[in-house]
């Protein structure tokens, strides 16, 4: 398993964050995310054999959010 910090942008309440909480963790591999609202911020552990960074950051951005990697 692998951990990465994704910036998030666009979130400006708690479901937006629970919309990326929920698209991240539909993503195949992804055993975990962590949104923090407040730091524009997810914490992801993804299987790297399953996914990559580029998918998670895709994902998000298909759900209307900005994301970048940390």
């Amino acid at each position: 398993m692998q951990t990465i910090q994704l910036k998030i942008g666009g979130m400006t309440c708690g479901g937006c964050s629970g919309s990326v909480k929920r698209v991240l963790e539909a993503v195949t591999g992804v055993s975990e995310a962590q949104v923090d609202l407040a730091g524009a911020q997810a914490s992801v552990t993804f299987d790297p054999a399953q996914t990559n960074v580029a998918q998670l950051v895709d994902a998000v951005e298909n759900a209307g959010f900005d994301a970048s990697p940390q």
